[in-house]
């Protein structure tokens, strides 16, 4: 009787602790998404954390303009790119998916996706600072 007991509990707090990772997700997400643009404008107190620098810079038409062609959820965005969900479980190193970002070309010679770090449109840490905030999504 003790052990289908402990059978039980055991099984109820791997089920709950798996329910419990899926519920976090989405909250990781919205924290990433419920960024105010105004933050970014704001030329008095601008950002100081990298992830919401990193959001300013995907906004930002004249830098990322990743929304251009992601579709990011919460954002009016674009549908020719993949969208930007399950980011960690689509780069679980950090380091593959800021390659993406400098140069998409290495992985995919023919990608329509601008080689931002290499044409210089982003610079290294700004990139970074894009792969810190699109990490949370």
């Amino acid at each position: 009787m003790q052990k289908s007991t402990n059978i039980v509990i055991t099984g109820a707090a791997t089920v709950l602790l798996g329910l419990g990772s899926l519920l976090a997700a989405p909250g990781l997400q919205a924290a990433g998404q419920g960024l105010d643009p105004k933050v970014c404008k704001d030329k008095d107190n601008p950002p100081k954390d990298t992830v919401t620098q990193g959001y300013c810079l995907v906004i930002e038409r004249t830098k990322g303009n990743c929304m251009g062609c992601h579709l990011i959820e919460g954002m009016s965005s674009g549908n020719i790119a993949p969208p930007m969900v399950s980011i960690k479980q689509r780069f679980p190193e950090k380091a593959k998916l800021r390659e993406q970002i400098s140069d998409a070309t290495k992985v995919n010679p023919d990608t329509v996706m601008p080689p931002f770090g290499r044409h210089n449109i982003l610079s290294a840490d700004e990139i970074d600072k894009i792969v810190e905030y699109v990490w949370t999504l």
